[in-house]
């Protein structure tokens, strides 16, 4: 479900809705499908406000993860990442690193909730979330393997 800018207003009670952070929330909807680093929202942000700085757009990405507005995500690369929360989702979803071409992708379902039943009801362990990754190879590059050996 993808929001309105307007939609923001509401969590940034506290702090302006500039309209560098504007311009980086519209680049953040506009490229949801993907996990954007700092310096690739830079990139998009440019194009749309070439006056926008580099440290703007780090220090508002701080901000919008301060506000739950944001996920930071960190794949073992060395680059942060970031995507939009989903609100109304009880966990964050699960992604898939390919360890070649470094492309990340996302699985929607989460097939978690026996075992966390098990652990709340065994451990008296609350679960308010989980993060699961899996690394290993796209079909693609799996594919583009497979051709280079014959």
């Amino acid at each position: 479900m993808r929001k309105k800018l307007d939609t923001f207003r509401e969590q940034f009670k506290e702090h302006k809705l500039t309209p560098q952070r504007r311009v980086i929330l519209q680049c953040l909807q506009d490229n949801a499908e993907r996990h954007l680093s700092a310096e690739e929202l830079y990139a998009l942000s440019k194009n749309l406000d070439p006056e926008i700085g580099l440290a703007t757009v780090y220090r508002t990405l701080e901000l919008l993860e301060e506000l739950n507005i944001l996920h930071k995500l960190n794949f073992g690369d060395g680059r942060s990442r970031y995507e939009l929360c989903h609100l109304q989702a009880r966990h964050h979803h699960h992604h898939l690193v390919c360890l070649d071409c470094r492309q990340i992708l996302e699985v929607k379902e989460d097939l978690l909730h026996q075992l966390e039943d098990l652990i709340e009801g065994e451990l008296g362990f609350r679960i308010v979330d989980h993060r699961v990754q899996f690394y290993g190879n796209c079909s693609d590059c799996m594919a583009r393997k497979r051709t280079e050996k014959t």
